[in-house]
Formats: C-alpha cells, structure tokens, sequence
C-alpha cells in the first residue's frame, strides 16, 4: 500500500492500520447459498450455515479475504436483515485469519453510509463501494458519495464497474477520490487492461484485478491483488496464479492461466452469479445452489457450455 498518509495524525489510529489491510493475494466475492422456504423472499432463504463453511473453505485454501454483499452475493436481493446478518457472518467465520471486505453500495451516499457504520460496528476490516447504483451520476455527485462514506472511517476499495453501473471512475478521478485518507484500493472492472498502468502513473492506490479474464494481465502490468469471482469454484488455483505471478514466474502462471481462462469469461457475463455457482455445484468442493429473482435459471445452452467449461478446467488442473 501507498504510504500517501504517513506522518498525518488524522490518519494513525483514527482511521485504520494500513498494514494490516494489505490487499495483496486473492480476495474472493462471495457467493451466497440458499434453501428453498417458501416464506422467504422468492421461496429462498438464506443458508448462513452452509455461507459460513464456504467462508472457511477459501481461508483454508490460502485466499488473503472475503468479500460479502457484492453483486455475487446478490445483496439487492437481501432484505436489510440478512444483508446485515451476512457480513456477521463472514467476520465471525474469518477471524483474524484473513480480511472481510464488505460490500456497503446504495443507491445515495445516506445509503452505503448506513451499510458502512454497519459494517464498521459488525468488525470488517474494509469496505467495497460502488459509485451511486441505478443513478448515474456525475463527477460532483460521485465525489460527494466516496466523500461521505470516507467519513465512516474504515479502508475504502472503490469499485469501477462502468458495464452495470454507467458510471467510469476515469484514471484522472480515481486520482482525485484517492486524495480522500481512507480510499486505499481501486477494484477495476472496466476491461481496459490500460486503465491499470494508468492509475498507477496517476497516484499510488492500490489497483486490483476486478475482472477473473484479465487477471493475468492485470497482475503482470502492476495490480496489487485479486477482487474476485471464480475463486469461488477455484480457490487452489487462483492462488496459485497470484503467487507464481507475484514470484515472477511468469511461463508457468500464464499456462495455468490459460487453461483456466475459458471458464473465467463467465464472470464477465450478465450470466456470472449462475455460471459461477454452477461452477462451484460441479467442482463439489463448496455449495453454489439457486439464485434469488431477479435472476432465474440458465438456458439450457448456457447450462451446457458452462458445463462443459467447468469441466475442461478441472480436468486441466487435475492434469498438471
């Protein structure tokens, strides 16, 4: 991490030890189990049983944290109950073991405030924040949220994701929001492996692979870590990619890479919760299950092809 706070009061023991958030490694976006109830929302009530073992499974599989309550974890599609409920969880199953990194978006600043003081008083260790969601907003409105949020006190990932949300955290603004002493990292997801030499050239914030295909290129070209989605099926050899990468290993992390790549795509498909989770039911080692409304079943033919990808890519792991 950047040392961009060093010497100033407001920042020692007022805010956080910047040490002990150090994101490198691979910090996975959880998915989130369900069981069929049909009280619940859309007949699918949260499985924090089986949420938890799937927590401890990615710890022991040497990934750096978790994420709860990011678009995998389908927290539009949580009541504020078990939004919350998640996260206490996730920080009670990690323990000092690794980080939890919780999602706090909102559609207004007053919102992902709320879910930040949350998640502040429930002890994660860092949040993940959206720009506004469903507003698009502009660059006075988007300084404002990241502005208010930074008041909470906790490690703040910024999370640029322009596809869903149609707003870019251009390089020029990330710089700027990164003047905010508790902005530390940048999870990019705007596909454009240029943007990571970019914000480097630009300030010191941490850039992490948002995207699971680009996360060679990504780690390559200076990304500090991995905010990710296929670890969820993959743990073993998502770090595994990470470590040879950061050992400078280059020709045997890019092989492992590419036999992996193919069934990574599907985390940057509207498709990505199911697909993944499918991933996860065909691996056998975590629960993936059902997902709540909006999202449905897949096709049949993206059934198949994800079927088959996932396979392929065990079969190569198992291979080598």
């Amino acid at each position: 991490m950047s040392d961009k706070h060093s010497g100033s009061a407001a920042f020692d023991s007022a805010t956080f030890d910047s040490a002990a958030f150090d994101l490198g490694g691979v910090v996975v976006a959880t998915t989130l189990a369900f069981k069929e109830d049909p009280k619940a929302p859309g007949g699918l009530a949260v499985d924090y049983d089986r949420f938890a073992e799937h927590c401890d499974f990615l710890i022991r599989n040497g990934c750096r944290g978790v994420g709860p309550n990011g678009s995998l974890g389908e927290y539009s599609s949580l009541t504020d109950e078990e939004r919350r409920k998640v996260v206490q969880v996730a920080v009670e199953t990690v323990g000092d073991r690794g980080l939890v990194v919780a999602g706090v978006h909102g559609v207004g600043w007053h919102q992902a405030v709320q879910w930040a003081e949350y998640a502040k008083e429930d002890g994660a260790d860092g949040v993940l924040l959206l720009p506004p969601t469903i507003y698009r907003a502009n660059r006075g409105e988007v300084l404002e949220h990241y502005s208010r949020v930074n008041e909470v006190g906790l490690p703040i990932m910024m999370y640029n994701n322009p596809i869903d949300t149609k707003v870019d955290l251009v390089p020029d603004l990330v710089a700027e929001l990164y003047e905010l002493e508790n902005v530390v990292a940048i999870k990019e997801f705007s596909t454009d492996i240029r943007r990571v030499l970019e914000i480097k050239e630009r300030c010191g914030i941490d850039v992490i692979a948002g995207a699971d295909d680009l996360l060679f290129e990504s780690l390559v070209v200076g990304a500090t870590g991995w905010f990710a989605g296929y670890p969820n099926a993959f743990p073993k050899e998502a770090v595994e990619i990470y470590t040879l990468v950061r050992e400078g290993r280059i020709e045997e992390a890019r092989h492992l890479y590419s036999g992996l790549v193919p069934v990574f795509r599907w985390d940057s498909k509207t498709e990505f919760v199911q697909a993944i989770k499918l991933s996860m039911d065909i691996a056998g080692h975590s629960y993936g299950g059902p997902t709540r409304p909006p999202r449905g079943p897949l096709s049949a033919a993206h059934r198949e092809q994800v079927v088959r990808d996932t396979r392929r890519a065990l079969d190569f792991a198992a291979a080598r």
